[in-house]
């Protein structure tokens, strides 16, 4: 079969590779239909992922069309089209038993840390396909559950009500998917970016006020929109040294912030900045079992992820689909490649 193999930063092809083999009885042969293209991609591509290695297969975002199931499974069967949840756990360390094993001390996700999706064919634990209803929900909008999910488990740690108002630091495909969640939820959001074309977008895709906080003072915005207090919720997914203490700053006393960022760096944040409105501050990883919330919305019509895809290209133009998504972020929220 043919796979999307990147050998080394900068070096992506076309590999073939063999095709994958049950070999537990409560895993799937998934015939993959189409899969996302992330930043994380773009990060092992160019190599400034830390986390991945090389060779490899990448992709987690993707699904696909069950065409062999093993010999435990009983929820799915040959023929049903199911998103894949990347994310592995061990199971038995404290994150895995007080059921946040998106944090798993061992935690890995297919695609970085192992052999990924964007291939002809997959095997993945039953447990982490989830099927979806092509009645209500085309086949290749499958790979837009995960980043989805990233959205879901943000709003989850933040516990966004439509009593809240939301500050949305950065409006690329994680800030979309935050917003987009929350509006479904009832909250009024704010968005964030220094890109006009991407708030734009971001208005189309349901935001209520957006801020480019190159020409607008976004403190006096948020208050504007606030009401003067201050936002209840601000998620940071801008993730650069500055967002953090910013977003402590804009949120209410008694509000929430919730971050995304991985770098290794310090921000400077004074302890009072904590203290004073007993502010609560929330890490936001991966996902955490979010797949079934996401795909009810999906197919609820509640959120439309035809909005966030920009374009859907054939697997065998991979090179020139990376090209499109680095090239021209003002232009592209998601890149789905398409296996069938």
């Amino acid at each position: 079969m043919k796979a999307i193999v990147v050998e080394k930063p900068y070096e992506i092809k076309i590999a073939e590779v063999p095709v994958p083999q049950i070999r537990q009885p409560d895993e799937v042969l998934i015939k993959v239909i189409s899969g996302g293209i992330c930043g994380s991609d773009v990060g092992i591509y160019n190599g400034t992922n830390s986390l991945a290695t090389y060779p490899r297969i990448i992709g987690h975002e993707f699904g696909g069309r069950v065409v062999e199931v093993g010999a435990a499974v009983k929820h799915l069967k040959s023929g049903d089209v199911v998103a894949v949840d990347p994310v592995r756990s061990c199971g038995h360390c404290y994150a895995c038993k007080h059921n946040r094993h998106n944090v798993c001390r061992e935690v890995e996700v297919v695609g970085v840390h192992r052999d990924g999706g964007f291939a002809e064919y997959v095997v993945a634990p039953a447990a982490d396909c989830y099927a979806i209803n092509t009645q209500k929900l085309p086949a290749d909008m499958a790979c837009m559950v995960e980043p989805y999910s990233i959205g879901m488990q943000v709003n989850y740690r933040a516990e966004i009500t439509n009593d809240d108002t939301v500050l949305v630091m950065g409006s690329g495909p994680i800030g979309i998917s935050i917003m987009q969640v929350a509006k479904s939820r009832g909250a009024k959001v704010m968005m964030t970016d220094i890109v006009p074309e991407r708030l734009s977008f971001a208005l189309k895709c349901g935001a209520d006020r957006v801020v480019n906080v190159k020409e607008e003072n976004l403190r006096e915005a948020v208050m504007e929109f606030s009401g003067g207090e201050g936002v209840s919720v601000a998620t940071d997914s801008v993730c650069s040294l500055d967002s953090v203490p910013e977003a402590m700053d804009l949120v209410c006393p008694a509000g929430r912030v919730v971050v995304l960022g991985l770098k290794d760096k310090p921000s400077q944040i004074a302890q009072v900045a904590f203290t004073k409105k007993e502010v609560s501050v929330y890490g936001s990883r991966l996902n955490n079992y979010r797949f079934p919330e996401v795909i009810s919305l999906f197919e609820s019509g509640k959120l439309d992820p035809a909005m966030m895809r920009s374009a859907a290209i054939p697997f065998e133009q991979v090179a020139d689909a990376f090209r499109l998504v680095m090239e021209h972020p003002e232009k592209i929220c998601k890149v789905s490649l398409l296996f069938e």
